[in-house]
């Protein structure tokens, strides 16, 4: 078993606003492994891009973090400027959704990969043009020294993808977050980008958080998942695990509304209702207004419990739960659901 790199608890961010207080994050604990590709799931605005972006410490004015988030030991949450600019780029790099708003439009992609070598190492000119030529060997750019000092305009969207890459991985981080990094590409650039995460990861030791609300992406490169909904974690389990065996009644729905192959048209399920305005969530589980097992005390957050086997679930459905809060056995509709009824 690998050791813990990355360890996130009781972790919530709050967005002040003129109008009211938004809830972005609530109460998310979360452990990723070095060497391991970690998938974080969920709804658009379920808070997966506003995590990782607490984690490098680029939230924007008004925000407000409370718990703990630590990186190889080391608490991020009260670290201060000098040493995040430190850490960032060079031992925790991220990948964000879109690669030509990462790139600056006015520079070569070799240079804009060059500068984020020569921002936390004293190396040589020519070392780190050669530095930068490899890495973009490195991700699949053909021609990569002639390519040097072409400016992003002149690249694909998966070619200007894997240059975001190349710079996120210029000084071999611990940790790469990659938020949506397939969004917007074809499925033959998709494979390719998730192949070479793969690779990266295999090369490198790279412990990686793979952000996407793809549950296909997420079972072709995963080794373990955590799912989202409206900033609190439901469940985390092996990949395996999850699509196989999921108990939390959204992680249900959500595996129950991807469309199969020969589907009757007018056959695909929907979760019913819609995503509370976190400007107001409701309390306890956020998910409950829209879950057809709803009970008493789904007004509670449930704690997230867990099995040896590391399948842990926050749903007051499940036995452990139950049992974690000190509440009496499961319900009826506990049974059916554990047992495989429609969530």
């Amino acid at each position: 078993m690998s050791p813990v790199l990355l360890d996130v608890h009781e972790f919530s961010v709050d967005f002040e606003t003129p109008a009211a207080t938004v809830s972005a994050v609530s109460g998310v604990t979360l452990q990723v492994a070095a060497g391991e590709i970690f998938g974080l799931v969920g709804e658009s605005g379920c808070g997966k891009t506003t995590l990782s972006l607490a984690i490098m410490g680029l939230l924007a004015g008004g925000a407000r973090t409370t718990g703990s988030v630590t990186f190889a030991g080391e608490e991020l949450t009260s670290l201060g400027e000098e040493r995040m600019r430190e850490l960032r780029g060079d031992r925790i790099s991220m990948i964000l959704q879109d690669p030509m708003t990462s790139l600056d439009p006015t520079f070569s992609v070799g240079s804009q990969v060059s500068e984020v070598i020569t921002a936390h190492r004293e190396i040589s000119a020519r070392s780190v043009r050669a530095r930068a030529v490899e890495l973009l060997r490195e991700v699949g750019i053909p021609d990569a020294a002639s390519r040097y000092n072409d400016p992003p305009h002149r690249f694909s969207g998966g070619m200007r993808q894997r240059v975001v890459i190349a710079a996120a991985l210029a000084n071999e981080p611990a940790l790469l977050l990659a938020d949506e990094p397939t969004t917007a590409l074809d499925v033959t650039i998709q494979a390719q980008i998730l192949s070479l995460l793969r690779a990266l990861r295999d090369r490198h030791g790279t412990a990686i958080v793979l952000i996407t609300h793809d549950l296909g992406v997420v079972a072709q490169v995963c080794d373990r998942v955590g799912v989202m909904y409206a900033g609190q974690l439901v469940e985390t389990a092996a990949a395996g695990e999850l699509f196989a065996a999921p108990r939390h009644p959204y992680t249900r729905a959500l595996l129950a509304a991807l469309p199969t192959t020969g589907q009757s048209p007018g056959s695909l399920r929907v979760i019913e209702g819609g995503v509370p305005d976190l400007s107001d969530p409701p309390a306890g589980c956020r998910f409950g207004p829209r879950c057809p097992h709803r009970m008493t005390e789904c007004a509670v957050i449930p704690p997230l419990a867990g099995r040896p086997d590391g399948h842990q679930v926050a749903c007051w459905l499940d036995p452990l739960t139950r049992a974690a809060a000190g509440h009496a056995g499961p319900s009826s509709a506990a049974d059916q659901i554990q047992a495989g009824g429609r969530p």
